[in-house]
């Protein structure tokens, strides 16, 4: 597995198997490191730790989406939206007293995060090639 290619960029399209392997080790890290940043400054730190790890995340995803025929725009969605939770965050511009409106948005960001996950995670992709380049299974489209 190239993971140079993996965490860095958006061209190409990947399957199931290594989008999983790649967000379980990606996910695995960050977890890892939300548990430090917990324990050395709390939610600020651990916001940031978020931020610095969305890149690979998206990548991984931008690829998986590109298998799927999903253009890069609609996981980029979700991964601004996280990112503008993080500044929130980061910045603290998390009012206590308006905080039931960002609740409201946040679920929504993660209820279209796990449509994405669902979508991307169990669906199979395009068969044959697409505009973003051939089957990773080197399947040919049925006819």
């Amino acid at each position: 597995m190239d993971w140079r290619y993996l965490l860095n960029s958006f061209d190409g399209r990947i399957n199931r198997q290594p989008f999983w392997i790649a967000m379980g080790v990606v996910v695995a890290a960050e977890a890892a490191a939300h548990f430090v940043a917990q324990q050395l400054e709390g939610e600020r730190l651990s916001a940031i730790v978020d931020l610095a790890f969305t890149y690979p995340e998206f990548a991984i995803a931008a690829k998986r989406g590109h298998d799927r025929d999903v253009p890069t725009w609609v996981p980029g969605i979700f991964f601004a939206l996280g990112a503008v939770i993080d500044l929130f965050t980061v910045l603290g511009l998390r009012a206590t007293e308006g905080q039931g409106a960002f609740n409201v948005f946040a679920l929504a960001v993660s209820i279209f995060g796990v449509a994405l996950l669902v979508d991307f995670g169990f669906r199979k992709g395009t068969p044959g090639p697409n505009r973003y380049g051939p089957d990773p299974l080197g399947l040919k489209p049925v006819q």
